[in-house]
């Protein structure tokens, strides 16, 4: 897993802290802002699992290569 997943993890938590406050307190700057983190927070994840299966396609393809060699 990689560091954009974690973040990405953790923004989304905090994204959804924050639009339960804004729920419970009526406050709807508060609401949207937990909105935007938890969407960041989504985007991220996605950036690092895409990031990982790269890692693992590349890391397949070189696999196959030094076997294709040896």
């Amino acid at each position: 897993m990689t560091d954009k997943n974690t973040e990405g993890k953790f923004d989304e938590g905090k994204g959804r802290v924050k639009e339960a406050a804004g729920s419970l307190t009526d406050d709807k700057g508060l609401k949207n802002e937990g909105k935007v983190d938890k969407g960041a927070g989504k985007a991220k994840q996605a950036l690092g699992d895409a990031a990982d299966k790269t890692g693992d396609a590349i890391g397949g393809v070189a696999d196959k290569a030094k076997k294709a060699v040896n």
